[in-house]
């Protein structure tokens, strides 16, 4: 089991303090975790999305931060659920575990995403965002995991202590963008990861299909490695349908959507990001806020969406009840049914 240095790890606690979305010096030369082929969206040494807005600076950061009169959050926003999943299922049901991890059983095969267990989105025990509930299935209440889906590095969706146990435990199937499996390996070197590119596809077995496609959002786990290790959402084919997933994005031009929908058809069920979005003139281009959701479960054609990323971690501006009391507001502008687009609570399950 290797380890980070300290220093690494505070630098990285205070890009997660800065509520995710911090910013990198760009002084390094070399890409530690990934060497590849230039393309449309890796130059050589950092991955970009070619339609999105460009990175904040530190005059950026300074200016939020100074500025900065949100809302607080209380110590303790326990969650009303808790869920025992069932060993397998043949359907499709989806607990949310907390902020952005999930629990999909699918086809018979148990799949996680984005699998955070740990006490802060931080890697050191005594500062970063502080989770304000429980996960809503404790971890030895898992059932057998047959794969797992990191969608990208930050620490509120790479549980590096999380994967390494998981790995000990169940040998899952895991799945990450390129450039991940050197961060993962750094917590077990015995891990084998599954990288694949934006456009690429993973076989989970049981006729279920993982398939990598683009996201507008960014990476880093220190100062000094920002956008050094890819990102991506996914989409998950099954006999159930077709499920998108969005760790987290945001809605930009709607480019991304609209290609998912053409290429995999309208899904059964989207999982899409409704949280961490104050203040909008910083977040904009990375975080959806539930107005962009409504729009980019419109522009899937999701029959159901499901909402995460909210309510568990403390990483921006608005209250912790916020995004649920926006989304309802952003279904009624849009004439959507509330009961077809849900903001989840750790613990909660829906079921097809």
């Amino acid at each position: 089991m290797k380890r980070r240095s300290l220093l690494a790890a505070v630098s990285a606690a205070t890009v997660m303090t800065l509520g995710g979305v911090g910013y990198a010096a760009h002084r390094r030369s070399r890409n530690p975790y990934y060497s590849g082929p230039k393309s449309d969206h890796f130059d050589g040494i950092r991955f970009h999305s070619p339609d999105q807005a460009t990175d904040k600076d530190l005059t950026d950061v300074i200016r939020w931060q100074l500025s900065r009169s949100g809302e607080p959050w209380p110590k303790r926003f326990p969650s009303p659920f808790s869920d025992k999943p069932p060993e397998r299922v043949d359907g499709l049901r989806v607990a949310l575990i907390g902020h952005a991890s999930y629990l999909v059983q699918v086809a018979g095969r148990n799949i996680l995403i984005d699998p955070v267990f740990a006490k802060r989105a931080s890697p050191v025990a005594f500062a970063g965002p502080r989770r304000v509930n429980p996960p809503g299935i404790a971890f030895d209440d898992l059932p057998p995991i047959d794969a797992v889906l990191i969608t990208h590095n930050h620490y509120d969706h790479l549980d590096g202590p999380a994967m390494a146990l998981l790995w000990q435990r169940h040998q899952p199937l895991v799945v990450a963008p390129l450039g991940n499996d050197a961060i993962l390996r750094a917590y077990d070197d015995t891990m084998h990861v599954e990288v694949r590119d934006w456009g690429g596809s993973v076989d989970l077995g049981g006729g279920v299909t993982a398939h990598l496609t683009p996201a507008y959002h960014w990476s880093a786990r220190g100062l000094n490695d920002r956008r050094m290790a890819l990102w991506c959402a996914y989409v998950i084919t099954s006999a159930s349908g077709v499920h998108y997933h969005a760790g987290d994005t945001g809605l930009g031009d709607g480019a991304i959507f609209r290609a998912a929908r053409e290429r995999f058809g309208p899904p059964r069920l989207a999982t899409l990001p409704i949280g961490a979005y104050e203040p909008r003139w910083f977040m904009q281009p990375q975080h959806m806020n539930p107005t962009d959701a409504v729009e980019a479960a419109a522009l899937l054609g999701a029959s159901q969406a499901l909402g995460h990323h909210w309510g568990t971690f403390r990483l921006t501006d608005e209250g912790v009840e916020r995004p649920v009391e926006a989304l309802s507001a952003a279904c009624e502008a849009a004439g959507r049914d509330p009961a077809t687009f849900l903001a989840l609570r750790p613990g909660q399950v829906w079921t097809a």
